[in-house]
């Protein structure tokens, strides 16, 4: 059975107000491309081609807006409405019906990840039959992030929500390569002492039995988490610095959809044109050229 992909962009965006005030946090630019267009990215790169996304009520009809029904891409969009933010692991229980059974691939709607070597690790975890396979990336400050602990094989032992004392530095991104068990095993868990269903006790649960892989990111690798001012600017200027001084997209499902053969140069054309003159229409125009 095909992976599925979940999206997940609903919730406040609380740490961007009063920016998010008006529209979601995942529709803000990163530099010339909104947010979501970077997560979907991954998605694509992974190989999946059905795809939830999860919004608020409110926003959904801009999120239909920008990106329709996903066959631009040669992908498949399926809305699903999140009436309340109530934890990561929550979204398993959302996308049942959709999932019906297939394993999924779960990232934030706020994630950025960026690398050499970057689709190779993502089709390898898609090949994973079962269990689960999530992201160790190095930070300076794991306090604020789920965290794996490991033995000294360098198997994960445990993974901590926001430890005081963290037991190592890398830090748990926020993309979820799970079997098909992920709502059942999201449906048993309760809510933490914050009310929310964590991540974190979806993921232990594979550990405990054995079946979690935790890949470790290398020094070749970007991971960005733009929920903060500061995180989105940091986030803007990477992407500027990379496309202009390599003369490529960051986070282009367009041209993802073309390199993969989902999308004829046909329908890149004609993606080309919706972009008139913008830089993004220009690269596109670029691939075209190729």
């Amino acid at each position: 059975m095909s992976r599925k992909g979940i999206l997940l962009a609903g919730g406040t965006g609380s740490r961007l107000w009063p920016i998010t005030l008006g529209t979601s946090k995942q529709l803000l630019p990163i530099y010339d491309k909104p947010m979501v267009y970077y997560p979907i990215s991954v998605l694509m790169l992974a190989g999946i081609r059905e795809i939830a996304i999860i919004t608020t009520p409110e926003d959904q009809p801009q999120f239909q807006r920008l990106l329709g029904d996903g066959s631009q891409w040669g992908v498949s969009f399926t809305w699903i409405i999140q009436e309340r933010p109530e934890g990561l692991a929550q979204a398993y229980l959302l996308t049942r019906d959709f999932l019906d059974g297939a394993p999924s691939a779960m990232v934030l709607g706020d994630n950025i990840f960026f690398g050499h070597g970057l689709p190779e690790i993502l089709l390898r975890a898609n090949a994973q039959p079962s269990g689960g396979t999530v992201f160790g990336y190095h930070v300076s400050d794991p306090e604020r992030y789920g965290v794996a602990a490991f033995d000294a094989s360098g198997k994960v032992t445990q993974i901590i929500e926001k430890p005081k004392v963290p037991p190592s530095n890398f830090a748990i991104t926020g993309l979820y390569f799970l079997d098909g068990r992920a709502p059942d095993i999201a449906a048993g868990i309760g809510p933490s002492p914050r009310g929310e269903l964590e991540i974190v006790d979806v993921l232990e649960h594979y550990r405990a039995e054995g079946s979690l892989q935790v890949e470790r990111m290398g020094r070749g690798f970007a991971w960005l988490d733009t929920g903060t001012p500061g995180s989105l600017l940091d986030a803007g200027n990477f992407v500027r610095t990379l496309q202009d001084r390599q003369g490529m997209q960051v986070g282009s499902p367009d041209e993802i959809a073309f390199r993969q053969g989902w999308i004829t140069r046909d329908g890149l054309a004609e993606r080309a044109k919706v972009f008139g003159k913008s830089s993004y229409g220009a690269h596109l125009d670029g691939v075209l050229k190729e």
